[in-house]
């Protein structure tokens, strides 16, 4: 199964615009948090068919909202603050922040962990597999998401 993953749009909507395109090919979209306004998650449920599954970042203001706009399309589910995720027979977790992913990469229950928070995107072993998709914002000047196909266990960052 093809995974994409995305965190930190902080409303950039002409760069989820184009991350979204990228997306297109996955089956699921994974998101570790900071939509910020309730018109981003709205466009990601309008421009991603697929299982949406997110989380709570720490700059997501109108909860309320974000939770009709998750509601109306369908296809969103959101977790608050912590997601865990059954993919084909794979256990993955999803979170906002590297300070809870580490930990629960270690402990052994997760084939795979998403996070963000940091806008800094990285793959990495450590007792799972810890992805960072970086920022679709493109606040630092890279604008990315991840692709993880959960067949082969492969993960890239791919610029937006």
């Amino acid at each position: 199964m093809l995974v994409a993953a995305m965190s930190d749009i902080h409303d950039n909507i002409w760069k989820l615009e184009e991350a979204l395109k990228k997306a297109g090919s996955a089956e699921v979209l994974i998101f570790c948090g900071d939509f910020c306004a309730p018109f981003t998650l709205k466009q990601m449920s309008d421009g991603f068919r697929g299982q949406i599954h997110a989380v709570w970042g720490n700059n997501d203001g109108d909860k309320w909202l974000l939770t009709k706009n998750a509601g109306n399309g369908g296809h969103v589910v959101l977790h608050g603050d912590f997601g865990e995720v059954d993919l084909g027979g794979m256990m993955i977790a999803i979170t906002h922040y590297p300070q809870i992913a580490g930990p629960v990469a270690k402990s052994g229950k997760y084939a795979t962990v998403f996070y963000g928070h940091d806008h800094t995107p990285n793959i990495r072993e450590d007792g799972a597999l810890l992805i960072n998709p970086g920022e679709v914002m493109g606040r630092f000047g890279r604008s990315t998401l991840a692709m993880y196909n959960t067949d082969t266990g492969k993960a890239e960052i791919l610029d937006v």
